[in-house]
């Protein structure tokens, strides 16, 4: 099994943030490949479905992003996984809009959510698909940025993006994380043509 968490904030007043596009691509997949509903459990808001061949466990931490860790914890020990079964979809300043890469450990670079989860799974080494949400420009203006919603003119834009990454999601269950990153970026190059 694998475990695929969505980082965001709870809330109707979060729900189009920056930060939350990691719900939004799990509210995707939900979607697309027809999971059963959101039922409450491990401190959040879970959905277990099979995908890409392999049985898939659906998480967004309703613990706020900075406690995003205790959530992941109760579900990774119920089902005894490793930290390598644990995938987390989070938003990314340091890619480019839209853009998507997947990477295995490595630092946190002040993310809250991606820090409260390797706290408590006492490692690094799970892995994380960055959602690219682009950098304001200024260090200054980063907060500000991550917890606005995204612009009017971004939205067609995010939504072919979760699409895309919807779609290719089936590879990323199955391990294949270049096809899952090369999926993406072909979806993302014919629609803007």
């Amino acid at each position: 099994m694998r475990l695929f968490v969505g980082l965001g904030n709870p809330g109707a007043s979060y729900a189009g943030h920056r930060h939350n596009i990691g719900f939004m691509a799990l509210d995707r997949l939900v979607e697309r490949f027809a999971f059963p509903a959101w039922k409450s459990k491990f401190r959040g808001r879970s959905s277990e479905g099979p995908l890409g061949g392999e049985k898939v466990l659906l998480l967004e931490p309703l613990t706020y992003m900075n406690e995003s860790g205790r959530s992941v914890a109760e579900a990774a020990r119920f089902f005894k996984l490793a930290p390598a079964d644990v995938v987390v979809f989070h938003d990314e300043l340091d890619l480019a809009p839209f853009k998507c890469r997947v990477k295995l450990g490595g630092g946190v670079a002040g993310h809250n959510g991606l820090r409260s989860i390797a706290a408590v799974l006492g490692t690094r080494d799970f892995k994380r698909v960055r959602l690219g949400i682009g950098h304001p420009g200024d260090k200054n203006r980063v907060t500000g940025y991550v917890l606005g919603d995204f612009a009017k003119a971004e939205r067609e834009d995010l939504d072919r993006f979760l699409d895309a990454v919807a779609d290719a999601a089936p590879k990323l269950a199955a391990g294949d994380d270049a096809g899952f990153m090369n999926r993406v970026a072909l979806e993302m190059q014919r629609d803007g043509d």
